[in-house]
């Protein structure tokens, strides 16, 4: 391998009048000024005039090589004094003109530096511009140069849409916290209408950005991270109707209602159009509560008074068909749409965390390669899955179909202003299970699509289904201990209730095959150790009498029950398991004998024989008393007889119940027990330190609190931290 050339002879081959030289020089300096010796050596040299140079005045891939030797110097917090003006230009220039990929990824990653530049102590003592405002006159030479930025992102070269990107980040964050109140949001506003936030969205969705180990990943998470920190400084600007901006966007919710002046009518009532007069429910009519709307934006800030105005705007005329609507209902049954709107901002506020944003993560974008390689966290496929959240980009057409939503609720509910929290609720739980279950890859108009169609009946089923998670959380272990308690209880009510039903008596056909069957009559006796039963040629209208059931069958002789209805839900074929629900077809009116049925239920058990006479000593009786024989066999008609007969028979036994529809009312038993025990249970009596103690795992320590016997009242003790 070659000995790497000397500090001077990379100097001159920059100044060279040969082009292979000038060529050779700037490509080894891409990877030699990586180290902070040779860049000493370098600057020393008076390298840096050379390298300039190199950069405004070469073309082709010389001038990408010299571009990424400088990127290389910045990197290292050295050689700034040589970005000037021209320097800055030249960048921006080649950013939006210059169809070399190579040159662009190295001016972007350029800019970013220059953007995102540390506030380093030598910065400050230095009367240089760094930060948006660096290049901001080269911007104003080239006004196409964030469009054209926007349009980098959608570039076939992923290292080209990581620096673009990267670049974004950098003149967000510059401008959030150096462009002042009211220059960041329209810097920001500018480049959601370039089209950022679909561009990013993309890349989120796609497979591009699923290497964790790219810079790409690593962009995409701080843009993520950015909008947050956007929608909280948004939240935390006061409304103020004096500020012009605040006060067009309030007159935008009214003017877009379309609502009518007033008119004085002949008899000197005020209705319909052609007045100026002043609308006693100006505001109120929008589902504002007062007249004076400004102090209802307190807990929403401008975020909500932004979210209320786009949400006019885009459904401008369901809008106004919705305060229409609503002016024609009873005032105490008109839903305030106003309040739905910035209900909605907070419930999307709350899902996505924001207030939980880090701004320290979100502004610790600094150098490219410090960027992409921070924190560690793009560890595998899964966690970028999970950490992408590309919903967070359409906030306003969440916000919009969220707002539908809270209206359809509403009148679906037949709510009135009171019931406001509890729709309020509802529309919070629809917005955590649908948004909240949308992976990376989820396109927002299946969002929209199942927000809209999501009906009051789902989400009350999803809001019981919280709350018993809830309650889990709150009283588990008592939780526990009840349902079981609650699970006996409710099995021994239905073996008392299918007891009932044996003792009450059923008619059975004798045999499977429907036409020409004779009919069996099956009764419990009262003592419930005996199974009467008796054969007849036809089904009577009345119960036999006791006295008619000549045969029987003692229940001591019984020792299992067997059948083919069970609780499998797998459709019964020739006489195969099924589920008792499910094997049978409910028949129309009364029992024909005709019907043809394939349920069995057979009793099996040992009969008594005789004696038999005695054996030589060398010859034993086989155990034949023991073998298990057919005892009776009942063939249901329906799944309710099948269910009641032969778990009647089961728990008879002391077994367990097996068909569907005993299990089905056993656990409905169970529930609504259960539910009923929670109406007595309070939210004050729940030891919360104790039950986040169990959450968390934090241990909780209880101190006694010292008795004030014997001190005086100017004696207070310090309790010391644990």
């Amino acid at each position: 391998m070659d000995d790497p050339p000397d500090v001077a002879t990379l100097i001159n081959g920059l100044v060279a009048d040969n082009e292979g030289a000038r060529k050779y020089a700037v490509f080894k300096l891409q990877s030699l000024l990586g180290d902070p010796s040779f860049a000493d050596a370098f600057i020393e040299g008076d390298g840096l005039y050379a390298l300039r140079q190199a950069v405004l005045e070469t073309t082709g891939n010389m001038q990408a090589y010299a571009f990424g030797s400088l990127d290389a110097l910045l990197e290292l917090d050295m050689g700034w004094d040589m970005v000037d003006g021209a320097i800055i230009e030249k960048a921006v220039s080649l950013a939006v003109t210059h169809p070399l990929v190579n040159i662009v990824r190295n001016v972007l990653t350029l800019l970013v530096l220059i953007v995102s530049r540390p506030l380093s102590k030598s910065r400050r003592q230095s009367a240089d511009v760094f930060g948006f405002q660096a290049i901001k006159p080269a911007l104003d030479k080239h006004p196409g140069f964030l469009d054209s930025l926007v349009q980098r992102l959608s570039a076939s070269d992923h290292t080209l849409c990581a620096n673009a990107l990267q670049l974004i980040n950098a003149l967000m964050r510059d401008a959030v916290i150096h462009g002042g109140e009211h220059e960041w949001p329209k810097f920001i506003k500018r480049l959601q209408d370039l089209g950022v936030i679909g561009g990013v969205g993309m890349l989120m969705r796609g497979d591009t950005a699923s290497d964790p180990s790219t810079s790409l990943a690593a962009a995409i998470l701080e843009f993520q991270g950015l909008t947050k920190v956007l929608l909280r400084r948004w939240r935390e600007v006061r409304v103020n109707i004096e500020l012009p901006e605040h006060k067009r966007a309030l007159k935008t919710i009214h003017l877009l209602s379309r609502h009518q002046p007033l008119v004085t009518d002949a008899n000197g009532e005020t209705h319909g159009k052609g007045s100026k007069k002043h609308h006693p429910e100006k505001w109120r009519r929008l589902g504002f509560e007062t007249e004076s709307p400004a102090w209802e934006f307190d807990e929403t800030g401008y975020l909500g008074m932004m979210d209320l105005v786009d949400y006019a705007r885009r459904n401008e005329d369901a809008y106004q068909k919705i305060l229409m609507e609503q002016s024609m209902q009873p005032r105490e049954q008109r839903c305030p749409l106003a309040r739905a709107a910035l209900s909605v901002t907070l419930i999307l506020y709350e899902h996505f965390e924001i207030e939980d944003a880090s701004e320290t993560e979100a502004y610790s974008g600094g150098h490219v390669r410090s960027v992409s390689a921070r924190g560690g966290r793009l560890d595998s496929q899964a966690n970028v899955d999970k950490l992408y959240r590309p919903l967070l980009l359409q906030w306003g057409r969440l916000h919009t179909a969220a707002v539908n939503a809270f209206m359809r609720m509403w009148k679906a509910a037949g709510a009135e202003l009171e019931d406001f929290f509890k729709i309020e609720e509802v529309v919070r739980i629809v917005v955590e299970r649908i948004v909240g279950a949308a992976n990376r890859k989820t396109d927002v108009g299946k969002v929209e699509d199942e927000l809209r169609s999501v009906t009051l009946e789902t989400a009350r089923r999803w809001q019981m289904a919280g709350m018993d998670e809830v309650y889990d959380d709150a009283w588990g272990p008592h939780l526990v201990q009840v349902r079981e308690q609650l699970h006996q209880e409710s099995l021994q009510f239905m073996k008392e209730q299918r007891i009932r039903c044996l003792l009450q008596g059923s008619w059975f056909p004798t045999s499977s095959q429907g036409a020409g069957a004779s009919w069996r009559y099956v009764r419990l006796s009262r003592n419930k150790r005996w199974l009467h039963y008796q054969d007849f040629s036809t089904k009577g209208s009345d119960e036999p009498a006791a006295a008619d059931l000549a045969e029987k069958l003692d229940l001591n002789m019984v020792t299992s029950v067997d059948s083919n209805v069970s609780a499998s839900d797998k459709p019964l074929v020739n006489g195969l398991t099924n589920s008792s629900s499910e094997t049978l077809k409910e028949a129309n009116g009364h029992d024909a004998p005709q019907q043809t049925t394939n349920t069995k239920v057979t009793i099996l058990g040992t009969l008594a024989k005789p004696p038999k006479p005695a054996l030589p000593p060398t010859h034993t009786h086989t155990n034949d008393a023991d073998e298990e024989s057919v005892l009776l066999e009942l063939f249901p008609q329906t799944s309710a007889s099948a269910s009641e007969w032969l778990d009647g028979l089961l728990m008879l036994l002391n077994q367990q119940p097996i068909t569907k529809d005993t299990t089905r009312l056993v656990d409905m038993m169970e529930d609504w027990g259960v539910r009923l025990r929670l109406l007595n249970l309070r939210w004050e009596d729940v030891d919360w330190e104790a039950l986040e103690a169990r959450v968390t795992g934090v241990k909780v320590v209880e101190r006694e609190v010292p008795s004030r016997e014997g001190v005086g009242e100017e004696y207070y003790y310090g309790m010391a931290e644990a």
